[in-house]
């Protein structure tokens, strides 16, 4: 019962950990014993999150340069990864992107795009790190997803965005059915809108239109929540470290709201 939450001797793969949410699981997991390698698009970033993470944790990050879009290197990270690591047991699947347009006017190429990066990606790198962790007889795999994927925005801009997301909702549970005999737990979970990096400027732009300063536009967001605050990245650590951990291990194909309490009254 001790070790419910310990990830020493675990590798870890967090895709999309170079920024963000991604970078504070890593952080999170370095910090429960595992080791910890990262993957994205930019190796400028990569290098720096890397550089960061050391200095906060004091262990060492590996990296590798990966579009989750394009299969062939997804399965040659896979590859590697495994090769370099001897294993990789767990894998967190934090890539995607959202471009917003009212329904009547969404482009299509651009909701294709959205659709095989926040979905497809997820596919691709659950197939091709699942391969290694079937033929190892364990593994771990965290999607994130949104309350997106269950609730539907009031306000219009989201229908490629909520279309993704309730499709990784249900790609993980089509996993879960399928890697469960092969030692594989396939889980996600779905934060609410967050203050990251990513986001101050639709903040800033959604302050402007309501003439108020930023601060006060997320309070106002918040105190509609039963928590009455806006949602940190800090708070849907805890939930992916559960899923991680050996204290998930009989929880499979089931999707967590770390969302302040939006989806219990949405």
């Amino acid at each position: 019962m001790k070790n419910l939450f310990d990830l020493t001797g675990k590798n870890a793969m967090i895709v999309g950990g170079a920024g963000g949410l991604g970078k504070l699981v890593a952080q999170a997991f370095a910090e429960h014993g595992a080791n910890v390698c990262i993957a994205s698009r930019t190796e400028s970033k990569l290098q720096d999150a890397c550089k960061e993470l050391k200095e906060l944790t004091g262990k060492e990050f590996k990296y590798y340069v990966m579009d989750a879009g394009n299969e062939e290197m997804v399965a040659a990270v896979a590859e590697q990864a495994n090769k370099d690591y001897g294993h990789i047991d767990i894998l967190v699947n934090s890539q995607g992107v959202n471009k917003k347009f009212p329904a009547l006017e969404f482009p299509m190429d651009v909701f294709d795009t959205i659709m095989h990066d926040d979905v497809a990606s997820i596919l691709m790198t659950c197939k091709h790190f699942g391969k290694y962790m079937k033929e190892h007889g364990y593994g771990k795999i965290v999607n994130v997803t949104s309350v997106r994927g269950k609730i539907a925005t009031k306000g219009p801009g989201n229908a490629a965005y909520c279309a993704a997301k309730g499709a990784v909702d249900m790609l993980t549970k089509q996993l879960a059915s399928e890697f469960g005999p092969f030692g594989i737990t396939v889980n996600a979970f779905g934060p609410n809108i967050m203050k990251t990096p990513m986001m101050t400027k639709v903040f800033e732009m959604r302050a402007a239109e309501a003439g108020v300063t930023v601060d006060e536009y997320l309070r106002q967001q918040g105190a509609g929540l039963p928590m009455r605050r806006m949602s940190d990245p800090e708070d849907c650590v805890g939930t992916a470290l559960f899923l991680a951990a050996p204290a998930s291990d009989f929880l499979t194909g089931n999707i967590l709201y770390p969302d302040g309490g939006l989806t219990a009254i949405g």
